[in-house]
């Protein structure tokens, strides 16, 4: 008997179709602080569920129930920063799809966590969830340090805007004579305030000479004291202030060292008018990898600044922008956009600020339409490999300061501390030191 070989032709739907049945088991995950509840399903009718700690060991039980059960994908809604776990203890072994909240909301009724992990298996298994972003780790870490900034300053806002307030109530307007009132000579005002100097003492220390010639309209600014609890509010307020100062000091100095893995890119960002070494890292951080859009419209459109649209009937309206995606890139990007619109250089991007706000007559309106054509300068100038150049525009490029990681600074005993404090358990061998 002869036996010949024979050849199978597959086309490529046979192939997509094979391609979905390795991946047809998925498990769908509705995560909480202290708990998530896991629903695995599949094509065949499987539906399993099990409630799992968010801890160590919690964790560790779910990879487990994951790979037992042969899941190829798990999806998960983008919730706080509760997925960070789950994604870091999955990331090589199966596929995760982070899941946009807004996207998959539930629009009915009945509502439990069992439901809830539920829907995002069923969602996963029928390919209806659009993948959210996930940044790689070192923008993680660029980004969480940026932010972790941002709130340092505002907080500092705060508490200055208080301190302002105090001043009001005394009927002592020093912010109306100095542009800065917490920069050296504001301090210097103040702090002779609280200690109960006269004006005249206060005008004859001043640091600044410039502030000095200005002695008639401090002496009309000043003509009031502070009582106890107003010096104890101001002082108070201002220890924080100072304490604040020394903490941003320290993210400043681990933002410096973060950045030197993008060189390049931070080169060329800087060489954008109006860009710092803050801005510029909070840029690159809350951008991640500027190749995942394929144009700077798409970019623009994923941090919220473009306007909002509304068709029906064939009558076409825009509205204020959306305001969807990173709300610190928006914020830098105006921030940016400001600085720009402040400059006395005749730059191109300041005569665009001029127009719209011909046009619009609302300064923030100007505002955002520069801070949306920043980021789409940025963009192109990532994508092409190339710095910012104008006649008009000579910028002095600043240099990264050689700063110490804080982290580096701890000793074996503040490590340890860390590290137990955190539920580990650390022994101290020394054997072969030295």
């Amino acid at each position: 008997m002869n036996v010949h070989a024979r050849v199978i032709d597959i086309c490529p739907y046979q192939i997509r179709e094979k391609m979905n049945a390795e991946k047809e088991i998925v498990c769908g995950a509705d995560i909480h602080r202290d708990f998530l509840v896991a629903t695995i399903v599949s094509r065949s009718g499987l539906k399993l569920q099990e409630r799992f700690g968010m801890n160590q060991d919690g964790l560790v039980a779910f990879k487990s129930w994951v790979l037992n059960h042969k899941c190829k994908r798990v999806a998960v809604e983008s919730t706080g920063s509760y997925w960070y776990p789950i994604f870091s203890i999955l990331e090589e072994h199966v596929e995760f799809v982070l899941a946009n909240a807004y996207q998959i909301k539930n629009i009915e009724c009945k509502k439990t966590d069992r439901l809830d992990s539920e829907r995002i298996a069923i969602y996963c298994l029928n390919n209806l969830i659009k993948p959210s972003r996930i940044y790689p780790k070192d923008y993680r870490d660029l980004r969480s340090i940026t932010r972790s900034r941002e709130a340092l300053v505002n907080a500092r806002s705060k508490l200055k805007n208080q301190i302002h307030q105090v001043l009001s109530a005394c009927c002592i307007k020093l912010s109306s004579v100095i542009t800065d009132s917490f920069g050296k000579s504001g301090r210097y005002i103040i702090d002779r305030l609280l200690e109960g100097k006269t004006i005249d003492e206060i005008i004859s220390g001043i640091p600044s000479k410039k502030i000095r010639n200005k002695a008639d309209e401090l002496r009309e600014a000043i003509k009031n004291g502070i009582d106890s609890v107003q010096v104890l509010l101001i002082k108070t307020n201002l220890d924080a202030i100072d304490y604040l100062n020394e903490k941003i000091k320290i993210l400043d100095a681990e933002i410096s060292i973060k950045v030197k893995s993008f060189e390049e890119d931070l080169k060329i960002v800087l060489s954008v008018p109006g860009v710092g070494l803050t801005s510029a890292a909070t840029i690159l951080a809350e951008m991640g990898d500027y190749r995942d859009f394929q144009n700077a419209d798409k970019l623009a459109m994923y941090f919220g600044i473009v306007p909002s649209v509304y068709q029906s009937a064939g009558k076409l309206r825009t509205g204020k922008i959306t305001k969807r995606g990173s709300k610190h890139m928006r914020r830098i990007l105006v921030e940016v956009a400001k600085a720009i619109s402040k400059t006395k250089k005749d730059l191109k991007l300041k005569r665009f600020f001029l127009r719209v706000l011909k046009r619009s007559g609302k300064k923030n309106i100007a505002a955002v339409a520069l801070a949306r054509k920043v980021l789409c300068i940025i963009y192109h100038l990532l994508m092409k490999r190339e710095e910012y150049q104008e006649p008009e525009f000579n910028k002095t490029k600043p240099k990264i300061p050689s700063c110490v990681s804080p982290i580096s600074k701890m000793d074996i005993e503040e490590m340890i501390t860390t590290l137990s404090r955190a539920g580990y358990m650390v022994e101290k061998d020394l054997k072969g030191c030295g």
